[in-house]
């Protein structure tokens, strides 16, 4: 910076203002400044001036499977939020590992963020939950809920995927199967409990033999079908518990020979850009992405700025969106 005022004519503390929008400054000295910038290859240090105002401007997000369409999507509505109120977005995978969920989190931390997202990945020994309370990090839970006192974005996934089953039900089905997502996390639980409810509420009986894991991925849900429609008596409708299994479901459902409607229907937790495009039409719930990205943004911002405040849980309505799977 010294170096920069110097080529530029002006003082240091000038120097400090033009970076840091500070005070106004004159037209004429901002490009004298930008210019003399330009000319040394100057580079502010990001780390050291974090170190002077005990902020960062940064927030990390760790994920798991940041490539599914619907993270993505949550994803791009916190950065939204995030250029709006002048922060910067640091985004990690945690593959769903405890483990790497917990070097994540310490790198986020060493680095230095104003606060997290995260998307909870289960650990019986709950490291990350003890870490973040130990060193006061301003933090919100999204898609998955978790027990604490923790600000959190969920989705409303009971009532959604018994709707989708009722829905079914109405068609006359009485075999409904279901490929549910990873064990264990919230989202899976909340979405099977969903699911139970939709065949009470029918008036028909749960079977266990019609429930399959596909553990949220394209290949395990492939089988998880397959297992399903090799039963004596198979399902005549099929929900996918979200996208990616949808995919595994419909190729399944293909290499069988099977129609959609026709010969069996199917519905899905999760709508996708391209789902219209499906032949036929899918049939799904849609989470709102955007609005729980914003959202999150919005509330860890309240949290960093009012670390005392009282923990808030959003939960946020999908849609049904009925097309032509279901045999509608």
């Amino acid at each position: 910076m010294v170096d920069v005022a110097q080529r530029a004519g002006v003082s240091i503390s000038t120097v400090s203002h033009v970076l840091n929008k500070t005070r106004t400054v004159s037209p004429e000295t901002v490009q004298a400044v930008t210019h003399a910038i330009d000319e040394l290859g100057f580079t502010p240090n990001i780390l050291a001036r974090a170190l002077v105002r005990a902020t960062t401007s940064s927030i990390g997000v760790a994920l798991s499977a940041i490539t599914n369409i619907y993270f993505g999507d949550v994803v791009r509505g916190m950065q939204v939020e995030c250029t709006r109120n002048g922060y910067f977005l640091f985004l990690t995978d945690t593959a769903d590992q405890p483990d790497h969920q917990m070097e994540v989190i310490r790198a986020l931390h060493e680095r230095r963020v104003d606060g997290m997202v995260l998307a909870h990945v289960p650990d019986p020994e709950n490291r990350a939950v003890r870490y973040l309370e130990k060193h006061k990090i301003p933090v919100v839970f999204v898609d998955r809920a978790i027990e604490g006192r923790f600000d959190q974005v969920l989705v409303e996934n009971r009532r959604a995927m018994q709707s989708l089953v009722t829905h079914l039900a109405e068609h006359g089905h009485k075999r409904i199967g279901l490929v549910s997502g990873i064990q264990g996390l919230a989202t899976t639980i909340e979405r099977i409990e969903g699911y139970r409810a939709g065949i009470q509420a029918a008036g028909l009986s749960f079977e266990e033999r019609f429930l399959e894991c596909g553990e949220s991925e394209i290949e395990p849900a492939y089988e998880a079908a397959l297992r399903l429609m090799h039963l004596s008596r198979p399902p005549t409708a099929i929900v996918s518990a979200n996208n990616k299994m949808t995919l595994g479901l419909v190729r399944a459902l293909k290499a069988l020979g099977r129609r959609i409607p026709r010969d069996i229907a199917i519905a899905a937790f999760d709508d996708f850009e391209w789902a219209d495009s499906f032949d036929p039409t899918l049939t799904a719930l849609a989470q709102p992405c955007l609005q729980m990205g914003a959202h999150t943004i919005k509330l860890l911002l309240k949290r960093i700025s009012r670390p005392q405040r009282r923990p808030v849980t959003m939960v946020l309505e999908p849609e049904l969106k009925i097309r032509h799977s279901c045999g509608c």
